[in-house]
């Protein structure tokens, strides 16, 4: 009787526990790189500007739409989607999308999964006067607000 080789065993812990790439919204605005993103690299990146191409992605990562991105980044959609893939987006447009990405990835940490934040970021909120948390990213003050608001969530403050 042959000894049956002995299958190699995967460890099945989540992707969140090692931040990799597959996880980490902001890594997606810089081409899946695995390495610690430094404010330097932010500040360099939106500066030079974000392709096109990994906006979408961006939003497809964080399940929006493009009429969502176009407005929480203060574009029109029609010229997003005029723009080639590999065009460079102006800087106002870059920086409002790595706080988008900053703002997930904060998301995900409170809230424990993607899906519980996206699913959160729709819903009415009480402390938001009944709006969706979506609905202020138009803004720096909502982003502000917003964060503020996954702040007190961690903390176990009602809001």
């Amino acid at each position: 009787m042959k000894k049956q080789a002995n299958k190699t065993q995967q460890l099945n812990e989540p992707v969140v526990a090692y931040n990799l790439p597959g996880y980490n919204p902001l890594s997606v605005l810089f081409g899946g790189q695995f390495k610690s993103i430094s404010d330097f690299d932010i500040i360099a990146a939106v500066r030079h500007g974000i392709e096109k191409s990994k906006l979408l992605s961006l939003a497809k990562k964080l399940s929006l739409t493009i009429e969502e991105l176009a407005d929480i980044l203060h574009i029109s959609e029609r010229t997003l989607q005029r723009y080639s893939p590999g065009t460079l987006v102006k800087a106002e447009y870059a920086d409002r999308a790595i706080a988008l990405a900053q703002l997930y990835e904060r998301g995900v940490d409170v809230l424990g999964s993607a899906a519980a934040f996206n699913d959160w970021l729709r819903q009415p909120n009480y402390a938001l006067r009944n709006q969706s948390p979506l609905s202020y990213l138009d803004t720096s003050v909502g982003f502000a607000m917003v964060l503020d608001i996954l702040g007190r969530i961690e903390q176990g403050v009602f809001s």
